[in-house]
């Protein structure tokens, strides 16, 4: 059986750098042309930034803001640029879609949500762009709150991080059932210092399903806030301590700091301290 293009563009975008996944995708999009909105709404890209022409803000861009080639600003709730009808696909009724203009009620939301968000970015991340876009659903509302942090291109280093977290908020009887999905891509590159170039970049995903009581909006938005925060630190944690833990050991293993003579004189010792602990043993 012939492979679906789909999956085998899925696989090969699993095997290229992370770094580059903006333009592996769209070397991908213009060898299958048909396979464009699938793959756009199937890969997590690295985060683009653009400013809010109504607020002068800056906001972040990704395939739930994005009608055609237009994209929604979460400051304004307008579209850059603007749409031919004036608003998204999906209006301003309760069954609008993820491109489109969420009802009122999710718009205020929204609002709120993008206001802690913007406190949340500060206190964590000193710096950067949030954003975070709301639609309807039939049965609740679904989201997704991103964050980017760019450290700029210096003299000898350069780094990202960006994460995406989608969310759906079902309403059941006495409680809010939330379906998150978080992926963090980050990307490392120091080059020019005397200990030679790196460049370390990766994407990890993560889900989490969970039942909270949320009897308004606040708490809405503060249960997703609390599962956001919840992710984030367990990714952290985990790049921490897994990944760049690995890393270390395998440069570790790879490099000796001190130089061949002292790795020497360090072996000799070794083995006169085992040589006399063995003498002492049978004697």
């Amino acid at each position: 059986m012939a492979a679906d293009p789909f999956d085998s563009a899925l696989d090969l975008l699993r095997r290229l750098n992370p770094k580059h996944t903006t333009q592996h995708l769209q070397s991908l999009i213009s060898l299958a042309p048909d396979l464009t909105e699938d793959l756009l709404s199937s890969v997590d890209q690295p985060l683009t930034i653009r400013r809010c022409k109504q607020t002068g803000r800056d906001y972040l861009l990704c395939d739930y803001n994005r009608d055609g080639d237009s994209y929604r600003s979460p400051w304004s709730n307008e579209f850059d640029p603007p749409l031919d009808g004036g608003v998204g696909d999906g209006g301003a009724g309760d069954g609008a879609g993820a491109a489109g203009v969420p009802s009122d009620k999710v718009r205020r939301m929204e609002v709120k949500a993008n206001e802690a968000f913007d406190v949340y970015r500060e206190l964590y991340y000193e710096g950067g762009v949030s954003s975070v876009y709301f639609w309807n659903l039939d049965d609740g509302f679904a989201g997704v709150v991103l964050l980017k942090k760019e450290a700029k291109p210096g003299s000898t280093s350069e780094g990202s991080w960006d994460s995406i977290h989608v969310f759906e908020a079902i309403d059941r009887a006495r409680v809010t059932q939330y379906n998150l999905t978080s992926t963090v891509i980050l990307s490392l590159a120091n080059s020019g210092s005397g200990l030679g170039d790196m460049d370390l970049s990766g994407n990890m995903t993560r889900q989490v399903e969970t039942e909270l009581p949320a009897e308004n909006d606040e708490q809405q938005i503060a249960n997703i806030g609390k599962l956001v925060e919840d992710m984030e630190l367990k990714m952290r944690n985990l790049l921490q301590e897994v990944y760049f833990g690995k890393a270390k050991d395998v440069v570790g293993d790879l490099r000796s700091i001190g130089t061949l003579s002292e790795a020497g004189r360090d072996r000799q010792a070794q083995r006169e301290i085992i040589g006399s602990m063995n003498k002492f043993s049978r004697d």
